[in-house]
């Protein structure tokens, strides 16, 4: 009974909080928002997306916007959108982490060319902004574009390999508080998008649960992430990338062990992101059929032919970006020798976009 009790108290919350947070403007309102992107705009050859307040907002592409920048910002009130939006101002963030965030990526730009600067960008700090419009484009016709975003597969190895390095330094309980300190500063660092807040949130549950002796059990825990998610920011029952988030987390538990039970003929790290590909794909495919209206029937091998690559490129991005801030001459040489896996990630994008 206190089970059920416990869901039920959930479910209230998140109703609750949905009811008494919708916004107070009707369509056809002039207004005024103000508010903090805690995410990277998703930028187009004419012009840049965000999304604050429950709104979509499509403004010009100067000035540009980053993370972390405080914007004013007028316009009428549409269906899901602002329409005629006006920036009125924009204030760069002068938080350590921000300026932190920013000189990492500029450092990325000033030693890589494009699109290996952004892709490096985009792989180890889930930043859109640094990716040019053709590639990005390509990036999403060759269905890679979770790997390159932030998302929950940025948390899962930044929390695995915080695991290996506390675990070898430090005891286990410390350790776990090492990783749980590291995945919130991670966010701090890459953004609060639902995708990588789901995988943080599931992540810290789970080494709690470790930490006291409970056993975790995986659909309990994703569904109860996801009521704690919708009874803060109610907002993301709509938002695409929550739904892509859990859906694909779904799936992959439902269907990766068996798809990966039959594929013993190949590699295993091919094995490995194939298998995690398709079953992903099983759940979001008609999400995103729906929505976007195209799919790639490739999206699958292309997955299996770059996700290898991701781990190393997080490790080289991460501590070639950090050197480099202090020692620039060895930050680059830890940078260009991730250049052959950069090359190869955007070579197979390249030649799968049709």
């Amino acid at each position: 009974m206190e089970r059920y009790f416990i869901w039920l108290i959930l479910i209230f919350l998140v109703v609750y909080r949905y009811f008494t947070t919708i916004p107070a403007y009707e369509i056809g309102d002039r207004v005024r928002i103000t508010g903090t992107v805690y995410s990277d705009p998703i930028i187009y050859s004419t012009g840049q997306y965000i999304k604050i307040a429950g709104l979509k907002i499509y403004l010009p592409p100067v000035p540009e916007i980053s993370y972390g920048d405080r914007v004013i910002i007028e316009g009428i009130v549409g269906k899901g959108k602002l329409e005629k939006p006006k920036l009125v101002s924009v204030s760069a963030s002068s938080s350590a982490l921000s300026v932190f965030r920013n000189d990492v990526i500029s450092f990325y730009e000033k030693v890589l060319p494009q699109p290996m600067a952004g892709l490096i960008s985009g792989i180890t700090l889930g930043s859109k902004g640094t990716l040019t419009t053709e590639f990005w484009e390509q990036v999403k016709k060759a269905g890679v574009a979770h790997v390159i975003v932030a998302s929950g597969t940025n948390v899962t190895f930044v929390a695995s390999f915080l695991m290996g390095v506390g675990a070898a330094f430090l005891p286990r309980r410390k350790a776990i508080l090492f990783v749980i300190l590291g995945i919130i500063l991670y966010l701090f660092i890459s953004g609060f998008e639902a995708p990588l807040i789901r995988a943080a949130v599931m992540a810290v549950f789970a080494f709690l649960a470790q930490e006291t002796g409970r056993l975790v059990n995986a659909w309990r825990l994703l569904f109860i992430t996801g009521g704690v998610m919708l009874a803060i920011k109610p907002e993301w029952l709509f938002d695409i990338g929550f739904i892509l988030s859990f859906v694909s987390t779904a799936s992959l538990m439902l269907f990766e062990k068996r798809i990966r039970g039959r594929l013993g003929v190949l590699p295993a790290f091919i094995k490995e992101g194939f298998s995690t590909s398709l079953a992903a794909q099983i759940g979001v495919t008609p999400i995103l059929f729906v929505t976007f209206g195209q799919f790639n029937i490739w999206s699958p091998l292309v997955n299996a032919l770059v996700l290898w690559t991701v781990p190393f490129i997080m490790i080289f991005g991460a501590i070639g970006g950090v050197v480099g801030l202090v020692i620039p001459i060895l930050g680059k040489i830890i940078l260009l020798i991730s250049y052959p896996l950069l090359w190869w990630f955007a070579t197979i994008v390249t030649l799968f976009n049709f």
